[in-house]
């Protein structure tokens, strides 16, 4: 018997035909489904396997492929560069950008969610599309081998492996995006956050304000990873921008 928590995200191959036709390789279904299952629909289906071990596989499969392709497409760069490039690219939300990509509608409509998941619009929440991203990378992985999905990871994540090494400051944005304020004196940067969720599996919220006006917005599982990104978020942002802040501009008028 089906649960009303799902859609017609559990059923067979030819409902995941656009998914798996843009991961390029075919997947076992019972493999994918697995894949598929976050751990809301797991509970509430009486203690079915999650894709947390596939997710735990996809995650290490992820990591090396993108720091091999790192190291040997940036011979000039440093450990500590090497390493703010990589992070540019295997986060939290550069995971849920890939996984909105995937076929038609993107991974969300795919996977198996819980009733209150379902709710609170798990399909498009950036820490499960993350988590069932890399699921699906450890399942290609556990079915085709390490030189098929490396293939797959490459191939999904070029843009974002040329983009990473533009994106300049790296791990630390809420320094650099502090230098760049203090550097076009627009004063120093404020962050309000919010959290929603339970306890024990919150997602929190953060907004930068520079000068009055909200340059930047992140997410992520605690306070300081959701502050990082929507530091690099502004950074980014009044990077690509001559223009001063609205606030800073009436501030000096």
């Amino acid at each position: 018997m089906t649960s009303d928590s799902t859609t017609a995200s559990e059923g067979g191959e030819g409902e995941h035909a656009s998914l798996l036709a843009a991961l390029g390789v075919d997947v076992d279904p019972e493999l994918l489904t697995l894949a598929l299952t976050h751990r809301s629909y797991a509970y509430e289906n009486g203690g079915l396997p999650t894709n947390e071990r596939l997710e735990f596989l996809g995650d290490a499969v992820l990591g090396l492929t993108v720091t091999e392709k790192l190291y040997l497409s940036h011979p000039d760069k440093s450990e500590g560069e090497l390493a703010k490039i990589r992070a540019s690219v295997v986060n939290m939300h550069a995971l849920a950008e890939v996984a909105r990509s995937l076929g038609d509608g993107g991974l969300g409509p795919h996977l198996l969610l819980g009733k209150g998941e379902e709710l609170t619009g798990g399909r498009d929440k950036p820490s499960i599309l993350a988590d069932g991203m890399e699921s699906l990378l450890g399942a290609v992985h556990l079915q085709h081998g390490i030189d098929v999905a490396r293939t797959v990871v490459l191939r999904l994540f070029a843009e974002l492996l040329e983009r990473g090494p533009r994106l300049g400051a790296g791990l630390d944005w809420k320094t650099s995006l502090q230098e760049l304020t203090a550097e076009r004196g627009v004063g120093v940067p404020a962050y309000e956050i919010t959290a929603t969720g339970p306890d024990h599996d919150k997602e929190f919220t953060a907004t930068v304000i520079v000068a009055g006006d909200a340059r930047g917005v992140g997410m992520g599982r605690t306070k300081k990873e959701a502050e990082q990104k929507a530091a690099a978020a502004a950074w980014q942002s009044l990077s690509d921008s001559d223009a001063t802040p609205t606030g800073a501009a009436a501030d000096q008028s």
